[in-house]
């Protein structure tokens, strides 16, 4: 079965069986690795995406059931400059793999709040797990990204 994406501002003809996520189609099909998989369940984060703005775990969302655009890490890295320049500067990641689903997030966050307060990014992000550094940096790296 051949589906049609909106993905980071292109449409992008694919296979795809109906049982599909969009995470194994944007990773597996459109070589598009930035979100990860990590628990499978849409609990953790990692494979946080943009669709129509909303963070979704791609995880969890079937392929054939998004009829929104997609955004991924690698077409908001111009717009999340700022937040990736703040995570280096304030330790907000060490292994990196949960910090592109962080970094979705945290853009659709900006979005939504022009000046959101350290309670507001603590609450946004509280959807994404990390199993490295503790979250202080991470928030820390936010707030700072944001203000930027």
């Amino acid at each position: 079965m051949s589906a049609a994406l909106r993905v980071n501002g292109r449409t992008e003809s694919v296979a795809a069986e109906p049982g599909d996520t969009l995470l194994r189609v944007l990773r597996d099909r459109l070589g598009l690795a930035g979100a990860k998989e990590a628990c499978g369940r849409g609990e953790c984060g990692a494979c946080t995406v943009l669709i129509d703005g909303e963070p979704v775990m791609a995880c969890v969302t079937l392929a054939a059931a998004v009829t929104g655009h997609v955004e991924t890490i690698e077409g908001l890295a111009a717009e999340a400059l700022p937040l990736r320049e703040a995570f280096a500067d304030k330790g907000g990641f060490q292994c990196g793999f949960c910090t592109p689903g962080q970094i979705v997030r945290a853009v659709a966050l900006r979005r939504a709040h022009a000046a959101p307060d350290e309670t507001m990014v603590r609450l946004a992000m509280a959807g994404n797990v990390c199993r490295c550094t503790g979250y202080t940096q991470i928030v820390d790296a936010v707030v700072a990204g944001l203000r930027r």
